[in-house]
């Protein structure tokens, strides 16, 4: 007879590289840190424990492995492929829960290196399947690869329903969807305070990394801005120095500022107007259903399916291609907040933590069942007499 799990007998195991800033992270934290409030044994496994969030998310506890002599910085993936498997012999998790794609080739490395010991996997899908960034070649082996991780999780789990068609076949048979925990109940307000007269205020949040495509953004800036407006943008990366002198050659050094990783970004979302993205790639990114709760404007590039739905195809914000004439179009004409806020509201719901972290809960507990209604049942040594 297999066991019987509850959300209050189960043990979820969630792993991470660092505190290094980065959507992913963060809402798995915030889910770990959710969990552990509603009693939910839930540890949390780091690679190592620097990076610019550590003091934001100070009173969650976690395991480390001991350290290498080298700092595995640039090589964290193969780092956490061969630390996590002595961790979860010895936590013996129920469930191993991979919190973003990014982390996927560490899921498929489990399953070969553990085999039958592994726990049943259950996958969150963080960024847009489909690709469409990547020229043909690219895409077939994206493809390709695909296939290989879909054989490796329990469960997949797409942030919205928009983004179901995407999953490749074997994907899909256990798909599910559990919308993205950005925000919390608390923060749906009914409307936002009355906004100062004055010029329009720009933000955007974000790794300062290709997937980002800054360079986009801020060339449409620059061809759009107006008299007074400003850009903040927060966040770091190996591209800020060429995005500085970018934005000094564009000649608008004096209206971008670039204000680094601040611990809780969204928190100052009040004090701006629109919130820009300029993505090649997303799922359904976290910032823009923060913008939206803090009721802020929305001008994004097409950039996914998840996207597209959290944005209910632009009447929720502007949603432009991946081109610089067009891009500065729409920043040059955005409105200072989204309109319609009660059906805003109503769609925003989705995304609160005290829903989604339930809905993990549920497929947790189903497949910790499933998984173990398969293991062989022990032999009974027949006693002598």
């Amino acid at each position: 007879m297999s066991p019987h799990y509850s959300s209050g007998r189960i043990r979820v195991l969630t792993f991470l590289h660092s505190f290094a800033p980065g959507g992913v992270e963060r809402v798995a934290l915030r889910l770990v840190r959710h969990w552990r409030a509603m009693g939910v044994d839930a540890p949390l496994f780091l690679g190592r424990e620097d990076g610019a969030m550590r003091d934001e998310f100070a009173d969650v506890a976690y395991e480390m492995p001991r350290q290498p002599r080298r700092h595995q910085g640039g090589w964290e993936t193969l780092w956490m492929i061969l630390t996590l498997p002595a961790a979860i012999r010895r936590l013996r998790p129920d469930v191993l829960f991979v919190a973003g794609s990014t982390y996927t080739i560490v899921a498929v490395a489990m399953t070969l290196l553990l085999g039958r010991r592994c726990p049943p996997i259950v996958v969150k899908v963080s960024n847009d399947l489909a690709r469409r960034d990547l020229n043909p070649l690219g895409r077939f082996f994206w493809r390709a690869w695909l296939r290989i991780q879909a054989r490796c999780a329990r469960s997949w789990v797409v942030m919205d329903e928009a983004m179901l068609p995407e999953l490749p076949p074997v994907m899909a048979q256990r798909g599910h969807v559990v919308h993205d925990p950005a925000i919390c109940a608390m923060q749906l307000l009914p409307e936002r305070a009355q906004r100062p007269a004055g010029p329009r205020r720009f933000v955007a949040i974000g790794r300062l990394a290709p997937q980002k495509h800054f360079a986009l953004m801020l060339r449409a800036f620059a061809r759009a801005v107006q008299p007074g407006e400003t850009l903040t943008i927060f966040g770091d990366g190996a591209e800020r120095p060429m995005l500085e002198a970018l934005a000094a050659s564009l000649g608008i050094a004096d209206r971008v500022r670039f204000a680094g990783h601040v611990a809780d970004a969204p928190a100052h979302l009040h004090d701006y107007d629109v919130l820009l993205m300029s993505s090649r790639y997303e799922g359904v990114p976290a910032v823009v259903i923060e913008a939206l709760a803090a009721g802020l404007a929305v001008v994004s590039t097409d950039c996914g399916a998840g996207l597209r739905s959290l944005l209910s195809q632009g009447r929720f914000g502007m949603i432009v291609p991946q081109n610089e004439a067009l891009l500065a179009e729409a920043i040059r004409t955005a409105p200072c907040a989204t309109p319609d806020r009660p059906a805003l509201l109503a769609s925003l719901r989705r995304f609160t933590i005290e829903r989604s972290a339930q809905d993990y809960l549920a497929l947790f507990v189903a497949a910790a069942e499933a998984h173990a209604a398969r293991r062989p049942m022990p032999v009974e040594q027949e006693v002598p007499a």
